[in-house]
């Protein structure tokens, strides 16, 4: 299978894109703010950005290399491109939008079976679901017969509902194809569900790389911390002799953690490691938070609870069986060892 490999430096609005990727079979999302140059790496991919300097290959077969002066025009290069805003032809009918650029004018009628919209065959865009947009614009690029998948924020254009359905369908896509796709989204969920390996990109540059799992259980900095869905407490830490940090929190009061850290620290602690109650539980490498309830938000048949500087995730069982209500005083546990500790700049 092909692997694509990319090294980029290009000046953006407030700083300079300056990035290394290798990706072979599987998906690469690549998250991170708004304006942190993900989507530049996909148009410097498809040709459609020409960055300062640079080399792009594939298997060996280069697209781009900028100290030679190659730079394969975006037709020659073997890649299918969906777009954020998904870039349909408004006035062409679902068929010949697929068909547009195709590879193989006689796969057009397959792709649309394939991705059940070919009762819509002959519809608009405009006509269609956001949902069914999305299957057009899939079919669309993988009707070149791409060696590589490039998606846009493939998502960010649909309703919660229908999110969650498209979500599914293109998980189980990707897995089928077997293709190198790098795809690019604000969202950690999007992405710890649809890709084998994440990047969080921040201003430019890879701040980490590693599965969804690794990239929670171990973050390498407060960013992707918070990126992956942590709560973050600042405060001042303080081994002890017993194999304790003390943290003294800047909101107040203390907490306690497993990580032989010192000076100023982001205390972390994932929402569903913490557990809440009426009364402080009676267990000492418990760390205990008593504050009133800020918010609930259902999930489904869970709940985030924001609790003080914390937000715990708990089952809407757990909401039910403690009365929980906003405003009214409840503790946040977490255990000493769910407390990771991360040092602030």
């Amino acid at each position: 299978m092909a692997t694509l490999h990319a090294e980029l430096s290009h000046p953006l609005r407030s700083f300079d894109l300056e990035l290394t990727l290798e990706v072979g079979a599987g998906t690469l999302a690549l998250v991170g703010p708004s304006g942190a140059g993900k989507s530049s790496v996909l148009r410097a991919i498809a040709g459609l950005l020409r960055p300062r300097s640079g080399r792009i290959t594939l298997d060996g077969v280069t697209w781009l290399d900028t100290a030679r002066r190659v730079d394969v025009t975006p037709e020659r290069r073997s890649v299918g491109l969906v777009f954020q805003d998904y870039a349909l032809f408004p006035h062409l009918s679902v068929r010949r939008n697929v068909a547009y650029g195709a590879r193989n004018r006689g796969a057009v009628d397959g792709l649309l079976e394939r991705f059940r919209i070919g009762s819509l065959a002959d519809a608009r865009p405009g006509e269609i679901s956001g949902g069914e947009r999305q299957r057009v614009a899939l079919a669309r690029a993988l009707a070149r017969n791409p060696d590589v998948l490039l998606l846009d924020e493939p998502l960010s254009a649909l309703d919660s509902h229908t999110r969650a359905t498209v979500r599914g369908e293109l998980h189980d896509l990707l897995a089928e194809l077997g293709l190198p796709v790098i795809l690019v989204t604000h969202d950690f969920e999007d992405a710890a569900t649809l890709a084998d390996r994440v990047g969080v990109v921040v201003e430019g540059r890879v701040r980490q790389v590693g599965t969804p799992s690794e990239l929670v259980a171990a973050p390498s900095d407060p960013f992707v911390a918070r990126f992956t869905g942590a709560n973050l407490v600042p405060g001042a830490a303080t081994p002890d002799a017993r194999g304790l940090t003390e943290v003294v929190l800047d909101v107040g009061g203390t907490m306690w953690s497993v990580d032989p850290v010192a000076g100023r620290v982001a205390l972390t602690v994932y929402p569903w490691e913490v557990a809440l109650s009426r009364n402080v539980p009676d267990d000492s490498a418990v760390n205990h938070l008593r504050a009133p309830i800020a918010r609930i938000t259902p999930l489904g048949n869970r709940a985030r609870v924001a609790v003080g500087p914390l937000v715990a995730e708990v089952t809407t069982a757990s909401v039910e069986r403690l009365a929980l209500r906003v405003g009214e005083p409840v503790v946040a546990s977490f255990k000493a060892t769910a407390a990771r500790l991360l040092p602030l700049a």
